[in-house]
């Protein structure tokens, strides 16, 4: 059977279709930053970004956009009906403390065992760490979102991270244009898959063994 990848969009629509009502959130920078634009009215989510807003909305439309009210990834937001912006301090104060529930990060590299790496690719210059470790330490869940392989094709989804980590054993959830996987004591669990593809032709491509 032929199937068809996710797209950036439906990856997001498909990490917000776990989040759950009454959650604090971190949106990281790149795909995690859709998820803001997937999250439905009715649900109550209050969305956090590290450079100091609690509260986002989705996107602003085209010619609304404000660059004084911007994400980590210096992209424009919107800011919802008692949302706040605060000290860049107190930001990673939030991180650090146990105060999110949930943290949406992308990733160089996630290994079966729940460590991940999403700050340095060898060989390359590092543009900043960023606040992953911080969230890695003080956020129960951590959900990645990324493409399943590199643009050169080598698999992100791994046995043992070769990139440099940025935390151990921390991650709950992959997901990726191909599936939805949970990381646990056992080894990478499935929980979904694109239409068409099988859970065997899913472990022969991913190399790594897969419970259902």
């Amino acid at each position: 059977m032929s199937y068809t990848r996710r797209t950036k969009d439906q990856l997001a629509a498909r990490v917000a279709q776990d989040i759950p009502e009454g959650a604090t959130v971190n949106l990281g920078i790149g795909q995690p930053t859709l998820v803001a634009n997937h999250i439905p009215s009715s649900r109550e989510v209050l969305l956090h970004s590290e450079n100091g807003i609690l509260g986002m909305g989705p996107a602003p439309a085209q010619g609304l956009e404000d660059y004084d009210l911007i994400n980590a990834g210096k992209q424009p937001v919107t800011l919802l009906p008692g949302g706040s912006f605060f000290h860049h301090t107190d930001s990673f104060a939030m991180m650090r403390g146990g105060h999110l529930s949930h943290a949406i990060l992308g990733a160089i590299e996630v290994a079966e065992n729940g460590d991940f790496a999403n700050w340095k690719v060898p060989g390359e210059a590092v543009p900043g760490v960023g606040g992953a470790m911080d969230l890695a330490v003080g956020t129960p869940n951590i959900f990645v979102a990324m493409s399943h392989v590199t643009n050169k094709g080598k698999p992100k989804i791994v046995k043992t991270c070769a990139a440099p980590l940025t935390a151990r054993h921390c991650v709950k959830r992959i997901y990726t244009d191909l599936c939805t996987l949970a990381c646990t004591p056992q080894g990478l669990r499935l929980i979904d898959a694109v239409p068409g593809l099988s859970p065997a032709e899913l472990e022969r491509i991913i190399g790594l063994p897969l419970t259902h």
